[in-house]
């Protein structure tokens, strides 16, 4: 889709054409472009079903605002879930903030909805009219101020805050490199050093030789699944780690906690990611009473069973050096046909064990593969909620 197709959907025909094109979402998609091709021509047809189908997508991330909003592939991809960027919005509630990698508009939307002021910029036009018709499709163009302009030439001095998402994406893909990302991390770190406060939203790998000394680093997990990094500078706060789960809202935050390392127990404990990317999986093994196999392997073994969000817990049924024929027969023993399988620390190919096990049974059993103390071991732990 390019800037002209685009155009064309915010006309009240391509708007005509944007409607019958979600009625057709899930259909034969030959059929589909058959169908609105009757009244339109290619461009058009074509743009509106892309749209469409993006905005079935976005539900996931932006649930029924998704059904009003526009997007563009790389836009969609890289943008905040809803739920996380009101919780990071929430923060700088009231503020004047520029945002400098605008994208699509994800995050200045949460801004706007908690009071914010948003200049908002990026450097590519067809991103720019899409992130506009955000603004506007939603009712927050008087909060929103959407530019076409370079993230280096922001001056940040001229706001409360400094918002940036840089992109992570080159021509060859996603990039795990903060020097790579656009702009590349120097310049980031160069609109910082003029900003009052600044939020930095970085990859959850991010190594932690590119986080500044003076940032509180957060990680986010939604529902179980780390979905990003917030480096937060001038907010008042101490240097820190921060591990953050939502919907739910916990925090858990460094005390510098070692782990003891120890015996297994009649419990396992999985950190959630956030507190394993913030290395706090020690303090989750003080809120469970627990001690880690391996001191550098994340589960962490217990005798009593507690409640904790900051932890999946499993009851085991056995443990032993990994055998791919005892395994099998422990499985086979215990009538286990479905298993769950995780592994940290381990080599092994979780389908192919999965083929090679060759499960037989109504049972259901979760394996757990790791390390202990250099060797490989297998857990088969029991799928059924704790008492």
């Amino acid at each position: 889709m390019d800037l002209d197709a685009f155009n064309e959907l915010l006309t009240t025909r391509g708007q005509r054409a944007l409607a019958e094109a979600g009625e057709l979402t899930g259909a034969d998609p030959v059929a589909a472009a058959t169908k609105l091709r009757k009244t339109y021509d290619a461009p058009l047809t074509s743009a509106a079903l892309t749209q469409a189908g993006l905005r079935e997508r976005a539900k996931a991330k932006f649930g029924e605002d998704a059904r009003g909003m526009y997007f563009t592939h790389h836009g969609l991809e890289q943008s905040t879930r809803a739920e996380v960027a009101a919780h990071r919005a929430r923060r700088l509630a009231g503020a004047s903030v520029v945002d400098a990698c605008c994208g699509i508009g994800g995050d200045f939307l949460a801004l706007a909805r908690a009071g914010c002021t948003v200049t908002a910029v990026d450097i590519d036009p067809l991103t720019v009219a899409v992130a506009r018709a955000n603004a506007e499709a939603l009712g927050l163009a008087d909060r929103v101020t959407v530019t076409i302009g370079d993230a280096a030439a922001v001056r940040p001095e001229d706001y409360d805050v400094l918002f940036a998402d840089p992109a992570r994406r080159t021509s060859r893909g996603r990039t795990f490199d903060p020097l790579t990302y656009s702009p590349p991390w120097p310049v980031v770190l160069g609109l910082v050093s003029r900003a009052e406060r600044a939020c930095l939203k970085v990859a959850p790998g991010i190594p932690y030789e590119f986080i500044p000394a003076q940032a509180e680093a957060e990680w986010v997990s939604y529902k179980g699944e780390v979905k990003e990094a917030s480096l937060w500078i001038g907010t008042g706060e101490r240097p820190t780690r921060r591990a953050t789960l939502l919907p739910g809202g916990h925090t858990l935050t460094s005390a510098d906690v070692k782990a003891p390392v120890g015996a297994m127990g009649r419990y396992i404990y999985e950190p959630d990611g956030a507190a394993i990317r913030a290395h706090l999986v020690g303090e989750v093994a003080e809120l469970v009473g627990g001690r880690l196999l391996d001191p550098l392997v994340a589960y962490i073994a217990a005798d009593e069973p507690v409640d904790t969000p900051w932890a999946a817990r499993y009851e085991v049924e056995d443990i032993m050096p990994f055998s791919l024929k005892k395994l099998r027969a422990a499985l086979r023993e215990r009538q286990i046909g479905n298993v769950t399988i995780k592994k940290r620390a381990s080599a092994l190919d979780i389908e192919r064990l999965r083929a090679d096990l060759r499960l037989n049974g109504d049972k259901s059993a979760v394996i757990i593969l790791t390390r202990i103390m250099a060797r490989p071991y297998a857990l088969i732990c029991d799928t059924s909620p704790p008492a």
